[in-house]
């Protein structure tokens, strides 16, 4: 059995972190399905930059497009939704059989909205609609701001991803907007099975710490702070508010581990994967993770409830110097500002394009 599929069948999913047109129309995430018990997928502007940047895949629909009269974020969004329906297709099996919990595919709104409520709302219920996935989830960062964005997307039936979450704190904050939306669709007899996750970036700890810390400290933090969250996600599973809404219907909004390719050239290239082994949580794992896990990949002590040694690691580091709640916020603000900025060359590289092939006809 394939470390994949023992990975699975311990209850988490195995999501695939990259998506290019090629991957789709080459049978190759077909075959990780197939093969290596792949349920779902997850995108980024990063990744579509890449994808496009990258390689001539996207050449001719770029050429169509703008000959429509379409550029800038409107002429990648249909790029991008062309994709990822092509996906969900694919995972749609999944989806089904698993009656909506799994299977699913990401599409992120404009990171430009990061900390702008009432036009993520507006976004997200436009992208979604516009997309025509039941499995496709809308990303939305887990600001201050995306709280307000996530309650009403809930609400409203939007599945959602909760993006760039980095702490215990920031993942309550998250499942409690979930939750406050689902409580509404309660009250207002409507459905309450609406699909979410909430993303927890770990490997970022490390890379943020590595020069600041002793090298016995090295790429653990980002472990202890999954530990300590894990604990959150099991204490709100626990607790009577969730018990009534599970009750009433609802689907636990399962806790995604995100950024999970090891950074550090020294350690395992598979030390996050085994590290959170956890049921009923999802794992995305860029390719290169995905498959080095499939071939050398070991699943060792499964997450522990309690958190383990997560509150004993962290004060560690505290001794070391780093404020851990700091962190999370400088973190996410960097974040934010990364996707922005992979946004904008995104943005670039597509009107390049777009003057290059038009240039190239003439």
């Amino acid at each position: 059995m394939k470390p994949t599929e023992q990975l699975h069948n311990l209850g988490q999913s195995l999501w695939l972190d990259n998506i290019t047109r090629g991957l789709l129309t080459s049978g190759t995430l077909a075959r990780y399905i197939a093969e290596l018990s792949v349920t779902g997928l997850t995108s980024n502007p990063s990744i579509f930059d890449l994808a496009i940047k990258d390689s001539n895949f996207y050449d001719d629909a770029i050429r169509q497009k703008r000959e429509e009269g379409k550029s800038g974020e409107a002429l990648f969004f249909e790029l991008a939704i062309e994709d990822l329906r092509h996906a969900a297709d694919l995972f749609r099996p999944v989806h089904e059989a698993t009656a909506g919990v799994d299977g699913m595919v990401s599409l992120e709104v404009s990171p430009t909205l990061a900390f702008d409520a009432a036009n993520t709302i507006k976004a997200a219920l436009q992208l979604h609609a516009q997309a025509q996935r039941p499995n496709l989830f809308i990303k939305i960062p887990g600001t201050h701001e995306g709280h307000v964005a996530i309650e009403e997307a809930i609400f409203r039936g939007v599945p959602v991803n909760v993006t760039l979450l980095f702490s215990a704190d920031h993942y309550i904050g998250a499942a409690e907007a979930y939750l406050r939306g689902i409580e509404r669709r309660i009250a207002a007899g409507l459905d309450p099975k609406v699909c979410s996750v909430a993303s927890i970036f770990v490997s970022r700890w490390d890379k943020a710490v590595e020069k600041k810390v002793p090298k016995e400290l090295h790429n653990l933090l980002g472990i202890a702070i999954g530990k300590r969250t894990y604990k959150a996600y099991r204490d709100l599973l626990a607790s009577a508010r969730w018990r009534k809404a599970a009750e009433a219907g609802a689907e636990p909004q399962r806790l995604l581990w995100a950024s999970t390719g090891t950074k550090d050239p020294a350690a395992s290239d598979v030390l996050y994967i085994k590290a959170l082994a956890a049921p009923d949580t999802v794992d995305t794992m860029p390719e290169k993770t995905l498959l080095a896990f499939a071939d050398h990949g070991t699943i060792g002590d499964v997450m522990p409830v309690d958190g383990g040694d997560a509150e004993k690691v962290v004060a560690e580091f505290t001794k070391a110097g780093i404020d851990d709640k700091k962190l999370a916020a400088d973190l996410q603000t960097e974040g934010a500002a990364s996707f922005v900025a992979s946004w904008t060359d995104l943005l670039e590289c597509i009107e390049s394009k777009s003057a290059a092939l038009t240039a190239a006809r003439f």
